[in-house]
Formats: C-alpha cells, structure tokens, sequence
C-alpha cells in the first residue's frame, strides 16, 4: 500500500512539472507563457530572471538630440542564457514600468498554442485550425489576423509568387499550403 501511494505521489509530481513546463511556451489569448495582459512590463526581468534581457527604450514625448534614429517603441528583448531570440515584448506605454503589455513578437519555435502552431508551422496548419478573419497586404509580406488568439501572422510574399513592392491584395486561395511563417505577434487586450 505504501508503495502505491508513493507512485501515485510521484506521478503527480512528474504531471505538474510537465504540465508548469508546458505552460511556460504556451500561446493563448491575451498570454505567452509566463506573461499575461494582466502583467507589469517591470516583471519582465524577474520572469526572464534565468534569460537575458535586454531594454531599448524610446525616446518618449521629449526625442533626442539625435533624430537621425527615432525609436518609437520601448523593447524588452528576451534571449536564452545560448543567446538565442525568443521573443521582443512592447508595452503599451513607453518609459513606464506600470505598464501593462501591449504586444509580444515570437522569434523561437517553443512557443506554440494549444492547436501546435509556432514559428515552424506552415499556412496548412493555420488554415486547419483556425479561422483567419481577414488579411492585409504590404510591400514585402500578407498579414494574417486571427481574432480567435488576437494574433497576427507575416506569410513573405515572395513565397506566394507575388512581386515583393505590388500592392495587390492577397486572397487565402492564393497561399500554397507550404507557405513558411516569418513571424507573428500576440496582442494584448
């Protein structure tokens, strides 16, 4: 008896482990991992407390003496202690730490919705499982919107047989199957 309920005991741990490791590369509405819309862009660095973090900050309202080079948006840049890109988070407000989190940019495959799209999946996979509610073109890729996760989603246009600076708008029939995911990005509520 007492052997069962040490296994059963064991089990249980191993379950939560697997499952607090799962939810730490998990995409969902208004969350990536870790990161709600809930959280404070100053609890960035003790969230990635094991990661690098790096902060570009904008210039704010005030700008700079050098406006050659403008940044509009503060960037807390997320890297593993390897040095590779995992995401960019952008808060809602630039120069506050109290503000809460306005968009995350994913730049690492790990992290994936619960249907398994992540940075490897192609158009076919996107168009299986979910629902794209419309796209917008621009001069070097078509943007996905999927109001479901309130992602948005960069397909290159070069892989859609349409020339890089045409403006033509690009309809869902026209995405082969294959078609690679440049990137996408998790807004917050």
């Amino acid at each position: 008896m007492k052997k069962i309920s040490t296994l059963i005991g064991m089990l249980i741990v191993i379950l939560v482990f697997t499952q607090c490791s799962k939810n730490e590369y998990l995409i969902e509405k208004n969350k990536v991992g870790l990161l709600s819309n809930v959280d404070k862009i100053g609890t960035v660095e003790t969230v990635f407390k094991n990661d690098s973090v790096v902060i570009l900050l904008s210039e704010g309202a005030m700008g700079g003496p050098d406006t050659r080079y403008i940044q509009e948006e503060d960037e807390y840049k997320i890297y593993s202690k390897g040095g590779k890109h995992l995401m960019t988070v952008v808060p809602k407000e630039q120069l506050d730490s109290s503000s809460t989190i306005k968009y995350i940019e994913i730049f690492d495959a790990q992290f994936e919705t619960e249907k398994g799209l992540n940075l490897n999946s192609t158009f076919k996979d996107i168009n299986l499982n979910y629902h794209i509610d419309r796209i917008e073109t621009s001069i070097s890729s078509a943007t996905l919107y999927i109001d479901e996760l309130n992602i948005t989603i960069a397909v290159d246009k070069s892989g859609l047989g349409i020339d890089e600076f045409s403006r033509e708008e690009v309809k869902i029939e026209q995405i082969p199957d294959l078609t690679r995911i440049k990137y996408f990005t998790i807004w917050f509520d």
